[in-house]
């Protein structure tokens, strides 16, 4: 999901990382800590004190939100989930977990263990500004705690929104499935409440935009469109895993595979086999023996004017094992090649015998078919 995310340090075996989109969101909190907030709540001091302040109250938060994360990845490792890593980006933090919990349970506790967390940070803050104030610390001291105490106490409350994938979601979906013992339900059911919340957020939004509070409106939309797509995503994974368990490629692949010869020239190729059958990826064979594949990439690479002169097999591209899958690959794990490499069309290989293509239209094709049934 984080493909250009940086590694910063570990943490008991957690890899934490930061998205470049992070320093987007830190850029604007800092500022507008600096411009508007601190001077409301403290005035009289200058333009550097305040960016000062708001740089670290902005790290602060920071390191409040990695904590926040890191209490769900502690409690989903000591009950058997593995965590990934924890990577910070435009809209937060998040656990990345590698497997889904074992059981409404444990998801439960995972779940909960940000907003525990968030809670207790707001009171340490909270004790931490009174202190400051009757010791009579610096006044941007104790503004900055007590800025901190807030700010982790609005974030445990908007977490435990029932709207997934928010960890008020989870713990619907924790609740949902333990009393139903169905998670594919209890995910389709915390999921629909994530779309109701994310499609509320957008609308007032878009209220506070033609209202004059174009950054806040702008915000907030962002941020529901953040949580529609997440929710609608998560549902279809957990269909995906549902629908496709244990199968296996081999059982998706579609047999007689279209496919191209060498001695084609590329017109011939576009002409008869790629528009006939709607189709932009094909595999080249000799006598029976496979030579690699053509796609629209190759042919776009070809002026039109030299299509009719120019064969497939000068321009097909050889073998390449990132494009290559065995029939035993579990279709799960080809759905994670998928969103990791970007490629959308594998050759389905046994021991150099080609035995199809499958593509991603064919998977959402099957899954597609199997939401529908399982509806009716």
């Amino acid at each position: 999901m984080f493909s250009h995310a940086i590694k910063l340090f570990s943490v008991s075996g957690f890899e934490i990382k930061v998205d470049p989109s992070w320093l987007l969101i830190a850029t604007l909190i800092t500022w507008s800590l600096a411009q508007h907030y601190f001077p409301l709540s403290l005035p009289g001091y200058s333009n550097g004190a305040y960016l000062l302040m708001g740089l670290i109250a902005m790290l602060f938060f920071f390191a409040s939100l990695l904590l926040h994360e890191l209490s769900h990845s502690v409690v989903a490792r000591s009950n058997g989930v593995p965590i990934r890593g924890i990577t910070l980006f435009l809209f937060g933090g998040m656990a990345e977990l590698e497997a889904e919990p074992q059981s409404g349970r444990v998801e439960f506790w995972i779940a909960i263990a940000g907003p525990i967390m968030s809670f207790a940070l707001s009171g340490l803050f909270w004790i931490l500004s009174s202190l400051s104030q009757a010791v009579g610390a610096s006044a941007a001291l104790t503004e900055i705690l007590s800025y901190l105490s807030l700010i982790n106490l609005v974030l445990a409350i908007f977490n435990l929104v029932p709207a997934f994938p928010l960890d008020g979601g989870r713990i619907l979906r924790a609740y949902l499935w333990h009393r139903h013992g169905d998670i594919l339900r209890a995910t389709e059911t915390a999921a629909r409440s994530g779309a109701i919340f994310a499609m509320i957020l957008i609308g007032l939004g878009v209220l506070a935009i033609f209202q004059g509070a174009a950054a806040a409106g702008l915000w907030q939309v962002m941020i529901g469109l953040f949580v529609l797509t997440a929710a609608r995503s998560s549902y279809q994974m957990q269909l995906a895993k549902s629908v496709f368990g244990d199968r296996t490629v081999g059982a998706l692949v579609p047999g007689d595979p279209i496919i191209l010869s060498p001695e084609m020239s590329i017109q011939e190729a576009v002409d008869d086999i790629f528009l006939p059958n709607r189709i932009g990826f094909a595999p080249v064979m000799e006598k029976g023996t496979l030579l690699g594949y053509l796609d629209q990439k190759a042919v776009a690479e070809i002026g039109r004017s030299d299509w009719g002169k120019t064969t497939v097999g000068d321009a097909y591209r050889g073998l390449d094992p990132a494009i290559m899958v065995s029939p035993d690959l579990p279709v799960e794990e080809l759905m994670t090649r998928i969103a990791q490499s970007g490629r959308r069309k594998f050759l389905v290989v046994r021991d150099h015998d080609l035995l199809g293509v499958i593509t991603l239209a064919d998977i959402t094709e099957y899954l597609h078919l199997a939401e529908t049934l399982q509806r009716r």
